[in-house]
């Protein structure tokens, strides 16, 4: 009997051994591969998406094929809309994101709008009309600096035609996303805001029209295979 337990022991030492010697899985390590390759796969993703848009910027303003030139300030990286806080001329809250999804043309000035001021507006809906059939796929947006009232023919001249989005923006806030030129003010240009809601272009204080007009054409023959009129 002594021999059949030892023999029944020894026949299990081995099975016990193979049992508690195996290494347990490392689920840590694992898990923070997956983590890992999750990040890279969504990093991938974003500059698969951003690609066309950048590239459209580069091939039109930096490589320059042809040796051409532009006259409007590449603005190089762009910079995304903050959360404003915009209201509409009657008071009411405007989310800053409802702006993008189009080509904006910005001018930025305030309520009681001199001559400088008009001649500005002027120029940003003379550059939306030369724009011919492309210009539906550019807005018109004034951004008044102050609380202050329109005076109303203003109001009426805004109204007519195809007319200027008028919100109110804090002065302060506009200056951390939109600036001007050395000794300009951000008064003094009109800027354009691509439809992703990047600032990428700035225009030179009294501009000259037809030159701005090349420029805007190049960016939306650029873009026309990633952007389409209307939001």
């Amino acid at each position: 009997m002594s021999g059949s337990n030892s023999s029944a022991r020894d026949a299990a030492e081995p099975l016990r051994l193979t049992v508690h010697d195996m290494a347990a899985p490392d689920l840590a390590a694992g898990g923070g591969r997956r983590t890992t390759h999750g990040r890279l796969k969504m990093l991938l993703v974003l500059l698969v998406c951003a690609a066309p848009v950048v590239a459209s910027y580069l091939t039109y303003f930096v490589i320059r094929p042809q040796a051409r030139t532009n006259y409007s300030e590449l603005i190089l990286p762009t910079r995304p809309l903050p959360a404003l806080a915009l209201q509409a001329l009657d008071g009411s809250a405007v989310d800053a994101a409802s702006l993008k999804g189009q080509w904006l043309l910005v001018a930025v000035g305030p309520s009681a709008c001199g001559e400088a001021c008009q001649r500005q507006l002027f120029t940003q809906r003379q550059l939306r009309e030369m724009l011919g059939r492309e210009r539906d796929r550019l807005d018109k947006i004034w951004l008044l600096t102050d609380d202050a009232p329109l005076a109303a023919p203003l109001q009426a001249a805004l109204d007519g035609g195809a007319p200027v989005r008028a919100l109110r923006a804090d002065r302060a806030a506009l200056a951390n996303w939109l600036a001007p030129a050395a000794g300009q003010a951000l008064e003094d240009h009109l800027f354009v805001v691509d439809p992703m809601g990047e600032w990428m272009m700035r225009v030179p204080a009294a501009p000259e029209p037809g030159r701005v007009k090349r420029d805007l054409e190049r960016l939306l023959r650029a873009s026309a295979s990633w952007d389409q009129p209307g939001r």
